[in-house]
């Protein structure tokens, strides 16, 4: 049964898995990061008017932190419903959430109109977005590495992780078009609902292609021996969410400490630079854009690279180059944009993405090899998302408050660099998971609660290889 659940499917059906994991991933990180830029650049005046620019920006990206916050809680019942029902049909689930949001954000009063039940209703609309994408990213990176081998996993797994540089660069030239063609009191009154909307139509797309895809073989091998298991034994399966804490807590705690430098780095390469190019460097809002545009192309292009040089020297190597590099980078990053052109600019951004990308890549991989099929989609969600409320979702409003309070982008970069320390710590205490059996993990853990649980625990934390 293992080896049947790992072997290689069709070039054809597994190229069709990718592309819906691909679409779906980049039509969720499409309207997260379109709330997120929007935060940057309208929301502040739309929703929040009555304060001062810099104060309505970190109301509006307070609200942007919020989506954050939904998504431990969207990782916990995605996954525990993912590990017990399949990934499939909670990757349509999640889709469904996500679009119907972001285009009724597109429909929303804003506060001229319905006063302060503007922000309140955006702030609900926004942890709907964060409780679908919590639940998304481990159903799609799962999808597709259950499907594959260990020789090519962390290729074929990081196509999914370029649906947030799509999904960036989708939502990011969107709205340089609208910029760029409408004036700012046309782009402020109506003409930033247009990409919003555009959501409903992505997603039909989206459905169409997610539900023509099967189920992973590897779920429905694990689910067929655990049914077996419970009619011979009459045992009971524990909750994905107490196996893996019993089980798997110390990677759990290691896929955290990864998260820190990614996230943090990322959205404050992607969604605060939008405020510190046009206020500190005084570039335009257009140069802003476009320098992310061409940068997330990059990044696009990038990770799949990443992913296939994973494949060859291990999962750890190259997530060590992206949080060193990382660290390394902030300090020639804001030096770059402080030298306010738009070549310097965009050399900041496009190398600082790339250098992300090492970490990115990977991850899908890394995060999904670490643990058992019948917990692994809580494991990794878990993992994932728990760290995003620490990392990922304060980070545009720490920097933001940094900037007003010493005026410098120094505290900045040293922010970013004290998560890149976390994430090279994390890194050295895990182990290389790269010619992981999916299958294997989960074949070896059968028999009585004590005997499963040693072999679980053994089985969890040893080496990858001999």
């Amino acid at each position: 049964m293992a080896a049947s659940a790992t072997a290689p499917p069709e070039s054809s059906k597994l190229r069709r898995i990718v592309a819906a994991s691909l679409i779906g991933t980049t039509i969720e990180w499409y309207d997260f990061f379109l709330y997120g830029s929007a935060a940057a650049l309208v929301f502040n005046k739309l929703f929040f008017p009555e304060s001062d620019p810099l104060v309505g920006t970190l109301l509006s990206f307070l609200t942007y932190a919020v989506g954050f916050a939904a998504r431990p809680l969207g990782a916990l019942v995605f996954g525990h419903y993912g590990d017990r029902l399949g990934r499939k049909k909670l990757l349509v689930l999640s889709l469904l959430l996500m679009g119907g949001a972001t285009f009724a954000i597109g429909l929303l009063p804003t506060h001229a109109t319905i006063g302060s039940a503007a922000p309140v209703l955006l702030t609900v609309l926004r942890l709907v977005q964060g409780f679908a994408l919590g639940g998304e990213w481990g159903g799609a990176v799962l999808l597709v590495s259950e499907h594959g081998d260990a020789r090519r996993r962390g290729f074929w797994a990081s196509w999914p992780q370029t649906g947030a540089p799509a999904g960036q660069l989708l939502a990011t030239g969107v709205l340089s078009a609208l910029t760029a063609l409408l004036s700012d009191a046309a782009f402020t009154s109506w003409g930033w609902r247009i990409p919003f909307l555009l959501s409903g139509v992505l997603v039909i797309v989206g459905l169409w292609i997610r539900l023509s895809v099967d189920e992973s073989p590897v779920f429905k091998a694990a689910l067929a021996q655990a049914e077996q298991r419970k009619a011979t034994t009459d045992q009971v399966e524990k909750m994905p969410l107490v196996a893996v804490l019993r089980h798997h807590w110390r990677d759990v705690l290691i896929a955290m400490g990864a998260r820190m430098a990614e996230n943090i780095s990322y959205y404050v390469i992607t969604a605060f630079i939008l405020v510190y190019a046009t206020t500190s460097a005084g570039l335009s809002k257009q140069t802003a854009l476009n320098a992310v545009l061409i940068a997330s192309a990059v990044h696009f292009a990038v990770i799949p690279f990443w992913g296939a040089l994973s494949d060859r020297i291990g999962r750890r190597p190259v997530y060590l180059i992206g949080a060193v590099g990382v660290g390394a980078w902030m300090f020639p990053f804001f030096a770059l944009i402080d030298a306010k052109s738009f070549g310097s600019l965009l050399l900041a951004v496009t190398v600082g993405l790339v250098l992300h990308g090492a970490m990115y890549a990977p991850q899908a991989a890394f995060f999904s090899e670490m643990f058992a099929t019948r917990m692994r989609y809580s494991g990794a969600s878990i993992g994932a998302q728990f760290s995003s409320v620490a990392a990922g979702a304060p980070a545009p409003l720490i920097a933001t408050a940094l900037l007003a309070d010493y005026g410098s982008s120094t505290p900045i970069a040293l922010y970013v660099i004290a998560a890149a320390l976390l994430t090279i710590v994390a890194i050295a205490c895990a182990r290389e998971t790269r010619d992981r059996d999916l299958a294997s993990v989960e074949a070896g853990r059968q028999g009585d609660d004590s005997a499963r649980d040693t072999r679980e625990s053994s089985a969890a934390d040893a080496p990858a290889s001999a």
